[in-house]
């Protein structure tokens, strides 16, 4: 056999001549970029409860008893005496909004010619934009709680005048977050480690540099829990501190990525027939105690998908079902503009 040269099949060319690399796979230049995961932080702060089917939760609120010294030879019993606690009653029922879904279809031949997976990316992205819509509602539920009057005739939301927006400095900040403490301590909200206040952004970061304004920046006076190097701020006045990119969204009256929140079963804020949707332009700050509102669970989010033979390609759906409401409206508060 000769063992001169031969001609290759050359895999990369097209039609046997040109670029011998033409159709080989053009290595996709760095990672898929997406939008960064935005954290939700609601999930953790307020009372959730899960059903199996039906389509609301009953959660009882209960009053408070008095003491009274009693008198040698009173009658406990009789009413006159006032030794009997009236204890009040009411209920608060939240029910199950309509399925809230987000969703998308890949036609099969895009997929074909595509050089990379994006299935497991779209059903993150999908999944990530439910979160975010739980957020902004539950949200909108606190700062409804801190605008609302109680069942029961007792303590009332707490609203705190965070003075105009211009002077919402770090000093003014410290000032307020102590303010919400005082006012939950007057309402007896327990200050059990889970008081909760969650800043945009730019007022928590504010507040961490805002050493010229003596407040509270360093790690002494976190506790030795702070740390300015990572950007943490674990508390002040006993209240854990939290920022969130989604109170920006929430503090703008209509939001126009929650215009049909006004189709909610919840009308949080008051038979005002807007659903979860609220003026919250002038809010700076919300915050409270996880009993000031709750979420209930008929489904929890998911996400599917599905071949379809008739339409030649693959639909994804992320979804849940669910409802928020206020409970405790004492057990919140909103600092917000002065106007």
């Amino acid at each position: 056999m000769a063992n001169g040269n031969t001609t290759a099949s050359r895999l990369g060319q097209i039609n046997a001549s040109g670029d011998v690399d033409a159709l080989f796979l053009k290595v996709f230049s760095g990672e898929i970029l997406t939008t960064f995961e935005e954290m939700n932080v609601m999930k953790g702060l307020h009372t959730i409860r899960t059903i199996s089917n039906g389509k609301s939760a009953q959660f009882p609120v209960t009053g408070i008893a008095t003491a009274k010294y009693h008198t040698a030879g009173e009658n406990i019993a009789d009413a006159g005496n006032s030794y009997l606690s009236s204890v009040k009653h009411a209920e608060k029922v939240i029910t199950i909004d309509d399925v809230l879904l987000a969703s998308t279809f890949i036609a099969n031949i895009d997929e074909l010619k595509n050089h990379y997976d994006v299935r497991s990316i779209y059903a993150k992205e999908l999944g990530k934009a439910l979160a975010k819509r739980f957020d902004l509602a539950t949200m909108k539920t606190l700062v409804a709680s801190a605008r609302s009057t109680s069942e029961i005739g007792g303590n009332n939301g707490i609203g705190i005048d965070g003075g105009e927006a211009a002077d919402f400095t770090a000093a003014v900040i410290q000032e307020k977050l102590f303010e919400a403490a005082q006012k939950l301590d007057e309402n007896d909200i327990p200050n059990d480690g889970q008081r909760y206040a969650i800043l945009k952004p730019a007022d928590y970061y504010k507040l961490l540099q805002g050493a010229g304004d003596n407040v509270i920046v360093n790690n002494r006076d976190f506790g030795g829990r702070g740390d300015v190097a990572t950007g943490n701020i674990p508390m002040v006045a006993g209240i854990r501190i939290f920022k969130s990119n989604h109170l920006a969204d929430v503090a703008v009256a209509e939001a126009s990525q929650d215009q049909d929140d006004d189709s909610s079963n919840n009308d949080v804020f008051g038979g005002s027939g807007t659903g979860y949707n609220g003026d919250l332009s002038k809010t700076f700050i919300i915050g409270g105690h996880p009993s000031a509102i709750g979420t209930v669970k008929l489904l929890d989010l998911a996400t599917e998908s599905d071949y379809k033979l008739e339409l030649q390609g693959t639909l994804f759906v992320a979804k849940y079902a669910m409802g928020h409401g206020v409970l405790r409206p004492e057990a919140s508060f909103e600092i917000k503009d002065a106007d």
